[in-house]
């Protein structure tokens, strides 16, 4: 390993890592250095990839247990066997972090387990999780801050990871809860309690506004509720959590109205905590380094993702905006790219986001408050699930794919959808915007018959009022 480099990426996740293998195309001398001795970062550790690995699991369990005999299907003395489930979770975890320390030794990228400190600009002092090992220091031109984010914690409630846990302890309940309270109704809390609730736990979700998946487009928020309503998810909105205590019984949360009014408690085995994330900069040396941060701990950076302090950059979550593995990814590439002297551009409005449940739901651009609180005119094209020849096929019908197009130019200014596949579907969208392409050309374009995508097409007509099957 050398001590001197073109670039010493600090933090390896999806921003990270991809991050450090563009460097290493572009020829730079890299390094990449990371403190859980894993890489991936949450996202690929406890995060996106084992939550989407029980998602799965859970819903052919679901599928098993209520849906099989609808075709024809008999499935008697169905048992969960939860512990094969979380080995399979790990299982794809251990085999994807092992991939991406192939492509660091594929892309000529020095990885480093440890902590990296910056001492100065050009300078990154390792500190080794072995305890009594030698420091060492690493000379850089330039220094990417990927480090990203960690778990908000909620005042009153301790997380402890065994009652009361946070989206890493949720991902490892040793038993299913009989009772599971989640608080915070964004991405993480339904995922996660749509997890558990398949697999027999009674969940209810308690969020502080009156609405679910916060930044959603209302209509697509409101359709959501409903779906998992039915799917025996209960909700408690407007609603404060502002203590707990925990007992061998579980533990008893205290809540009260957000518009004030009587406390009352509630009791669960497990209480997740998820109401969101904060970026992580702690031991980095950012204050002695002289890099500026804003009043909520975000790290500052320009144009080109450059902080204040000449060569020491800054990427993903901990630069706030959309806390996304996608986004940070991006990020990344463009950062070293301009960094090694190209060009590069991100249209923070074609960045999707999507909800694993199921349905799922995606969102890109902008949603109809948006559009309405900036006074844009525009028309809007909606097609339902029910109405398309393929999700009758798979008895998915729950959903609908709304795109909202300029009502001057027909341009895409945004797309939500619920329904199955919505994660895949959206990038066609996706395509088109960044490409400047209107609803006119989506509905112009063939799309295979039965498919799902036709739902888009047909959306993409309604825009100027002529879809065809409905």
């Amino acid at each position: 390993m050398s001590d001197a480099y073109d670039l010493i990426v600090i933090g390896g996740g999806p921003g990270g890592y991809v991050a450090a293998i563009r460097a290493g195309q572009l020829g730079l001398k890299t390094a990449i250095v990371e403190k859980r001795g894993a890489l991936g970062g949450t996202c690929l550790n406890v995060g996106c990839i084992p939550s989407k690995a029980l998602l799965q699991s859970s819903h052919h369990y679901h599928m098993a247990a209520t849906e099989f005999e609808h075709h024809g299907i008999i499935a008697k003395g169905l048992s969960l066997d939860l512990k094969v489930m979380m080995g399979r979770k790990d299982k794809v975890v251990s085999d994807l972090t092992q991939g991406v320390e192939f492509l660091m030794k594929k892309n000529k990228v020095d990885y480093v387990i440890g902590e990296g400190t910056i001492k100065a600009a050009g300078e990154v002092v390792i500190t080794p999780p072995k305890k009594g090992a030698k420091k060492q220091t690493l000379k850089t031109d330039n220094i990417l801050i990927a480090t990203g984010s960690d778990v908000a914690p909620l005042p009153g409630v301790k997380i402890d990871e065994k009652q009361i846990v946070s989206s890493t302890g949720a991902l490892d309940l040793k038993t299913v809860p009989k009772t599971l309270c989640v608080v915070g109704a964004g991405v993480i809390g339904l995922e996660l309690g749509s997890v558990w609730r398949r697999l027999g736990a009674k969940v209810t979700v308690v969020e502080f506004l009156d609405h679910i998946l916060p930044g959603m487009d209302a209509e697509i928020s409101k359709q959501m509720q409903r779906t998992l309503k039915k799917q025996g998810i209960e909700f408690k909105l407007s609603t404060k959590v502002t203590g707990a205590k925990t007992a061998k019984a579980g533990v008893t949360l205290t809540t009260e109205p957000v518009a004030g009014g009587k406390k009352e408690t509630m009791k669960a085995e497990i209480v997740l905590a998820a109401i969101g994330r904060l970026p992580f900069t702690n031991g980095l040396g950012l204050d002695k380094a002289g890099v500026e941060m804003d009043d909520r701990g975000f790290v500052k950076v320009d144009e080109d993702f450059q902080t204040n302090v000449e060569g020491i950059f800054a990427i993903g979550d901990v630069i706030g905006g959309a806390m996304l593995a996608h986004k940070a990814e991006d990020e990344g590439v463009v950062c070293v790219e301009v960094m090694a002297g190209q060009s590069g551009h991100i249209d923070y409005d074609s960045i999707p986001g999507i909800v694993y449940t199921w349905p799922e739901v995606a969102s890109v651009g902008k949603t109809e408050e948006q559009l309405k609180d900036a006074g844009v005119k525009y028309n809007v094209g909606k097609f339902p699930f029910t109405a398309n020849s393929r999700a009758r096929c798979n008895a998915d019908t729950d959903g609908f794919v709304k795109i909202l197009a300029d009502a001057a130019t027909d341009a895409v200014l945004g797309c939500h959808i619920i329904g199955p596949e919505a994660g895949d579907l959206i990038q066609e969208v996706v395509v088109a915007m960044e490409l400047s392409g209107s609803a006119e050309d989506i509905a112009r374009i063939c799309h295979g018959h039965p498919g799902l995508s036709e739902a888009v097409k047909e959306a993409a007509l309604a825009a100027n009022g002529r879809a065809f099957h409905m």
